[in-house]
């Protein structure tokens, strides 16, 4: 019994130990005038609802961030729902084709609390 006890209590260490939480990352920085946050590679950028730019389209994708890190303009929570530590929170960026467009969180593993409000 303390054996399993102990192989129960390594396990839910070493998870915690190699999936550390968004919280726990580095946040994003400020360079050159822009933010910068380290993000999944290829990750896709969606476009925006209507001819506002201030609403994420979650079923259109307009492009993709194949450059990490990647520069940010701002935050904005309140949007639909992606999950992670943000569940509602989007970035708003230019993809790698030029396009504006909506970068999911969950996609950054910066810390984006450092980032402007939208």
């Amino acid at each position: 019994m303390g054996a399993v006890l102990i192989a129960a209590t390594l396990a839910v260490t070493v998870a915690g130990a190699v999936a550390p939480s968004a919280s726990a990352a580095g946040g994003c920085w400020q360079s050159g005038g822009r933010w910068w946050c380290n993000n999944v590679s290829w990750a896709p950028v969606y476009g925006t609802m209507g001819a506002s730019t201030q609403y994420p389209d979650p079923s259109r994708i307009v492009g993709y961030m194949n450059s990490n890190p990647s520069w940010f303009f701002c935050k904005m929570d309140g949007q639909n729902w992606v999950g992670g530590p943000h569940p509602t929170r989007w970035e708003f960026t230019v993809a790698d084709n030029g396009e504006y467009g909506w970068m999911k969180d969950t996609a950054i593993s910066s810390e984006t609390n450092p980032l402007p409000n939208c």
